[in-house]
């Protein structure tokens, strides 16, 4: 397979995850904004300028927008074009990459995320918006799913479908981190947290949700929200398709069948390195997590899954540059790599 193919579709499946999970996570903190008592200026402002910090986008957005707004952190999210990770410009950038790889890919996937990009380009996404915010996300996020399905159910199991599946679960892990970061704030700097109070309780909550784990952590531990049981299942357990431990799995599995290469074994560093962050989150406990600061863990883990992303750039796109577009093709992969998230009071 051609490195610029692999390079498309891998690039691809990361920003239509990158859109799905950044509306998860704007939806359901508009809809946590019913259940807060107090809705003042700084109030507001402590709700919504974490969620533009986890995506490490904070610089860009104050220089865009003097103060963190209900509307302008929305629209810097979903809308803005000079937010090269917002919802617009991650569907827009799959797009782009799917139409260069046109034959790899099957006349239904290319339908449906064409769809999703001209709905999201008229009209009718803003009057959606102002209809109903919860059910414009509810389009983006239903169109996603679809996606991996005629994804699962059309593609041909070949390179390149590995390379989608790599593509999609490190970007997974990625924002599942990002999600449970924007928490961070209300557990101590380090050590195990204690009990939290009923608004932190629904801020966990709301987390779980936007990972669609709310149902699935219900049926480990109850209606009881902890936050060590919160970063437990969302970091460490092996079986929910969103949690990181999940997502490297499926991240390292992808790699291997790319190569062949054994799973005891690894040839290049891409595998190594996952191989590595696999065997210390299956052996790792919530109070390692904590023991550091989970702001402190969550942002040594961005920073791994980067440096596999980086790993994989290298071993199969990357190659000695003979032309501008060779260089062009190096910059735009730098680019595309989101920044770990900004520290936080």
């Amino acid at each position: 397979m051609l490195s610029r193919v692999a390079n498309s579709l891998y690039w691809m499946s990361r920003y239509i995850e990158r859109a799905d999970n950044t509306a998860r996570l704007v939806d359901v903190n508009l809809q946590l904004l019913l259940d807060i008592r107090r809705l003042d200026d700084q109030t507001l402002a402590g709700h919504w300028m974490p969620i533009v910090q986890s995506s490490g986008d904070d610089d860009l957005f104050l220089s865009l927008h003097p103060r963190a707004t209900g509307e302008s952190v929305t629209e810097f999210l979903v809308f803005q074009p000079e937010n090269p990770n917002s919802i617009v410009s991650s569907i827009g950038q799959a797009r782009e990459n799917a139409r260069m790889v046109r034959d790899q890919l099957t006349v239904e996937f290319w339908e449906e995320l064409n769809r999703l990009y001209l709905f999201l380009h008229s009209p009718r996404a803003r009057a959606a918006w102002r209809a109903s915010p919860h059910d414009f996300f509810l389009e983006i996020k239903n169109s996603s799913l679809v996606l991996n399905g005629l994804a699962t159910a059309t593609v041909v199991r070949n390179e390149g479908w590995n390379f989608m599946q790599a593509g999609c679960y490190l970007e997974r892990a990625d924002k599942t981190s990002r999600i449970l970061d924007v928490r961070h704030a209300s557990v101590p700097a380090r050590g195990s947290p204690g009990a939290v109070s009923q608004d932190d309780a629904l801020g966990w909550s709301a987390v779980l949700r936007s990972c669609s784990g709310w149902d699935a952590y219900k049926a480990l531990h109850g209606a009881e929200v902890q936050p060590a049981y919160v970063a437990e299942f969302l970091l460490l357990t092996d079986n929910f398709p969103r949690s990181v431990r999940f997502c490297v799995r499926a991240l390292d599995a992808s790699l291997r069948r790319i190569s062949g290469t054994a799973g005891d074994r690894f040839s290049n560093d891409a595998e190594k390195l996952a191989g590595r962050l696999l065997a210390e989150l299956s052996f790792s406990s919530p109070a390692d997590v904590f023991s550091s600061g989970l702001h402190t863990y969550i942002d040594e883990l961005q920073a791994k899954l980067n440096a596999i992303g980086d790993a994989l750039f290298q071993a199969y796109i990357f190659q000695p540059f003979q032309t501008l577009e060779d260089y062009e093709l190096r910059q735009q992969e730098e680019q595309q790599q989101q920044s770990p998230a900004a520290p936080t009071a």
